[in-house]
């Protein structure tokens, strides 16, 4: 087995076709002749990074969902009473 040398543009191409058009690896590995497990070394060296998101204040998302659902609570709470209200009075 001899070993190819792709020009840098070429990986870039092939890259190019599975992270932005969506191809599968195992297709583009077919059609350009070239291993699945070179195209993955490919995708880490030419790839986009992956964005990382910030981190998560759990604490905070939780106050803030407590508050939220005290709130809801409470509007569902004068709704029941207003509905009991209401209810006496047309009969």
């Amino acid at each position: 087995m001899g070993t190819s040398n792709y020009s840098d543009e070429f990986k870039r191409d092939a890259v190019h076709q599975i992270t932005v058009r969506g191809y599968p690896v195992r297709e583009v590995s077919r059609r350009l002749g070239v291993s699945t497990h070179s195209l993955y070394k490919w995708m880490k060296l030419f790839g986009d990074p992956v964005p990382k998101q910030p981190g998560v204040d759990h604490e905070a998302e939780n106050r803030r969902l407590k508050r939220e659902l005290a709130r809801v609570t409470e509007e569902r709470d004068i709704l029941k009473k207003a509905t009991v209200y209401f209810a006496r009075g047309s009969q």
